[in-house]
């Protein structure tokens, strides 16, 4: 009987420590795991839901199996031509062979610092293997459409015709990659390597770019100097403007003030020639003809006298009213 009691108390003990050790275990959902024994790796599980393990001797290694994001570091790093610039660089990454990533880094934090490794290198061997401007533009379309500088703004219709202010171009080196596809490369040259760990890795895509304070400067300057060459050629299609429409007033004023002379000399040519026939009219009745000669010789008199600075003599047919006693 003792022997007996004994016997049950030993089974279920070892009951109870394989309820503890957990023969049963559950993979959610965007998790996978390894099974470990005796540091042997057994079985690799990726399927969601309830699983079995042997006690004491199974172990399992967790690995998430969603997307995961590993941000880059901004580091200082020359161009081709020796221009230092930050360069900031994220990029997407999953396990995708547990057993090797187990076998190879073993934990995602290890995962995390190899990617650094490899990206970084990547990155750096790419942008010191192109020039600047590769690294901050995407393409040539500056060249085609953003070069054209024009205000819309500005066209008159002048005599049905639309002048409008000339494009300004503005010089921008062309490139052959681009930054969308010196990150292609990155990711390119990456996963050649970082795929020998069970990793996969998606993309790798430049978060940033900036300048260094030294080519901050410069190019601040050579911006500067575009937006001045901007603002020059404005002011001298202006000043162009000013000339064109200055001459046309010019000539229309000369049109005007001719156009305006003419009209008032005849104007006035046909009223003297009205006066002359009222005054004839009026003078050369019967009794009026010698009054009317008295009257002009008068008003004759008193316009060119005052000029006179001396008089030699008046016995003249011109002064025959000074001095004639009728």
């Amino acid at each position: 009987m003792k022997k007996t009691y004994t016997t049950l108390i030993i089974i279920g003990v070892v009951v109870l420590g394989i309820i503890i050790a957990g023969p049963l275990y559950v993979i959610n959902e965007g998790e996978q795991a390894v099974i470990v024994q005796l540091g042997r790796i057994v079985d690799v599980i990726t399927d969601a839901g309830l699983h079995v393990k042997i006690p004491f001797i199974d172990e399992v290694v967790r690995y998430p199996k969603k997307i995961m994001a590993w941000n880059g570091e901004p580091r200082t790093i020359p161009t081709r031509e020796r221009q230092y610039i930050f360069v900031d660089v994220v990029a997407r990454w999953r396990i995708a062979d547990p057993k090797i990533f187990y076998e190879s880094i073993n934990t995602v934090d290890a995962a995390y610092i190899k990617l650094a490794e490899i990206i970084d290198s990547e990155v750096r061997t790419v942008v010191a293997g192109n020039p600047l401007i590769e690294s901050v533009r995407n393409s040539d379309i500056i060249m085609e459409s953003s070069s054209a500088i024009q205000d819309p703004g500005i066209g008159e219709d002048i005599d049905g015709e639309i002048i409008a202010v000339s494009q300004t171009r503005t010089n921008h080196e062309p490139i052959t990659l681009g930054r969308r596809r010196l990150a292609e490369e990155i990711l390119r040259r990456s996963q050649r390597m970082i795929s020998e760990y069970g990793i996969e890795l998606i993309d790798v895509v430049t978060r940033q770019i900036s300048y260094s304070p030294e080519l901050t400067s410069s190019v601040y300057q050579r911006m500067i100097r575009e937006r001045n060459q901007v603002a020059m050629y404005f002011r001298s299609q202006g000043e162009g403007r000013k000339a064109v429409w200055l001459g046309r007033m010019d000539n229309e004023k000369r049109s005007i003030l001719s156009a305006a002379y003419t009209e008032a000399q005849t104007i006035m040519g046909n009223a003297d020639a009205e006066a002359a026939r009222i005054y004839a009219a009026a003078y050369n009745a019967p009794g009026r003809r010698e009054f009317y000669s008295f009257w002009r010789g008068i008003e004759s008199y008193r316009q060119t006298m005052p000029k006179f600075e001396k008089t030699l003599t008046t016995d003249m047919e011109y002064f025959r009213y000074l001095y004639n006693p009728r």
